[in-house]
């Protein structure tokens, strides 16, 4: 069991900011259509399953969900995206991951840097951050509905997790990219209410910031997470324990 780990501040305002349902939707279908292109059979496509729950995680209609899966597989138009990953840093030299899906890489680069340079932060060259983090399993669960630690600890660690974070009013349980989808699938079986299931790049290592950077950092990642192409955003900031982010 690892200590508190306030990377999950980011975290926790994001699933506040995804409560803006059109995002959360458009981000779920997208990436349903990525995960497709490699087989419209979720049986057969681990990816394609994880994307589906995380699709019912936010609620996305199931019409909307048989629709990405056509447009990945090519059945209908709409499906020309493009994955790429974007590496920069923000305020106190915190990295910052930014993951898209795009059909205009131009467009979109140029968006991303756009932001960067607006919140005085500043784009990389591929490779200057990602070897700082681990593509890991990350599964969310509320405490109030599972609010008993060592219970939690044995029900994901049987399943197959990794490891348990205590965050405030979440447990985080990560595991192996490996593992993700076994462990999501035990988990369900089991009739577990997942506020959060995905593959998330996750910080070996974060990074101290005070107020005033993490002010700053903040401003920066709702940025980027409000670009239409942007999936994800991840940073390995380590905010201060009393910072509050609506202040």
């Amino acid at each position: 069991m690892s200590g508190h780990n306030k990377w999950a501040n980011i975290r926790l305002r994001k699933g506040a900011q995804d409560a803006k349902r059109g995002k959360a939707f458009t981000k779920a279908a997208k990436e349903i259509i990525i995960a497709a292109k490699s087989g419209g059979d979720p049986a057969g496509n681990a990816r394609l399953r994880s994307a589906i729950a995380a699709a019912k995680a936010v609620n996305l209609p199931k019409d909307k969900i048989e629709a990405a899966i056509r447009k990945g597989t090519g059945q209908d138009a709409g499906g020309d995206l493009s994955e790429i990953m974007y590496e920069g840093y923000g305020s106190g030299g915190v990295a910052i991951i930014v993951e898209t899906a795009t059909d205009n890489k131009n467009r979109t680069v140029a968006e991303v840097r756009h932001v960067f340079t607006k919140y005085g932060g500043a784009m990389g060259e591929s490779g200057s951050v990602a070897f700082q983090f681990d593509r890991m399993g990350v599964i969310t669960l509320d405490k109030e509905k599972y609010a008993d630690e060592e219970t939690v600890m044995n029900m994901v660690l049987e399943a197959g997790a990794d490891d348990v974070q205590d965050n405030d009013d979440t447990w985080e349980v990560r595991t192996s990219m490996t593992d993700f989808n076994t462990v999501r699938e035990t988990l369900e079986g089991q009739g577990v209410e997942m506020m959060e299931a995905q593959l998330a790049m996750v910080p070996r290592m974060l990074v101290p910031v005070d107020a005033e950077a993490a002010k700053k950092l903040v401003r920066l990642t709702d940025a980027l997470e409000e670009l239409d192409d942007v999936q994800n955003v991840y940073t390995n900031a380590d905010f201060p324990e009393d910072f509050d982010p609506e202040a």
